[in-house]
């Protein structure tokens, strides 16, 4: 129970949670929908789906702060590669969370004339950049583990000789194997991947640069949400910049 009440006090913990039954309620109602009889609790989801995503925008209204702080920390990164990743990652969220907080000032009537459809896909596409920018990252952390596990395996294992099909599939095997073994060792690095996998459905359905159905985002959405939990729950599965 302590450990339920420390995560809902955090701002972070409370959008999580939000955001996971946004999605779910998303998720719930895509299925739902091509049912007959169930039309009543398709549009209950629906109002409630929409009553979440209205509330989270007042949590992250605080968030260009926590994104300026973190490209602040970023720069010092000891990792060329790392700190260019991160620190852009982080330019193009405090970009996205400006345009959030900009949605928000028309939303609640205090500026009417702002172009809502052109702040939405100004922020959706500095969303995008940011979560490629975080893939680049963890796909370069994951090759960093890879090679650190194949200096790890003995000399002895490999073996002696190959027909041409033979090396095709040991390379796959080996290959895959590395991963497993990399991904395994490091929590942290495979939840801020999966999380990162499943963020970027969204941007690239609303820029139309590959279109998914509600449902699918939704699922993308929820395991994304679960795995943020996860992460602020236990920050030790956060990962670190180094």
């Amino acid at each position: 129970m302590d450990a339920f009440i420390r995560f809902t006090n955090q701002t972070q913990g409370r959008d999580r949670l939000l955001r996971a039954t946004q999605y779910t309620c998303m998720l719930l109602r895509y299925l739902l929908e091509p049912k007959a009889g169930k039309e009543k609790v398709a549009l209950k989801l629906k109002n409630l789906e929409a009553s979440v995503s209205t509330g989270r925008k007042w949590f992250r209204l605080g968030n260009v702060v926590h994104a300026v702080q973190a490209t602040q920390q970023s720069v010092h990164a000891t990792d060329l590669v790392l700190r260019l990743c991160l620190t852009l990652a982080n330019m193009n969220r405090v970009i996205c969370f400006i345009c959030d907080t900009v949605l928000w000032v028309r939303s609640v009537g205090l500026a009417s004339g702002i172009n809502k459809e052109k702040w939405l896909v100004w922020a959706a596409r500095h969303y995008y950049y940011s979560l490629l920018l975080s893939l680049a990252r963890d796909l370069y952390e994951i090759s960093l583990q890879m090679e650190q596990a194949k200096g790890e395996k003995s000399a002895s294992q490999e073996p002696l000789g190959y027909s041409v099909a033979d090396e095709e599939t040991e390379w796959l095997q080996s290959f895959f194997l590395l991963l497993f073994r990399s991904l395994k060792k490091h929590p942290p690095l495979l939840l801020d991947t999966v999380k990162n996998v499943c963020d970027i459905l969204n941007p690239l359905d609303q820029l139309g640069i590959y279109k998914f159905n509600p449902g699918i985002i939704g699922l993308g959405g929820l395991v994304s949400s679960l795995a943020g939990i996860v992460i602020v729950a236990c920050p030790r599965m956060k990962l670190k910049i180094h």
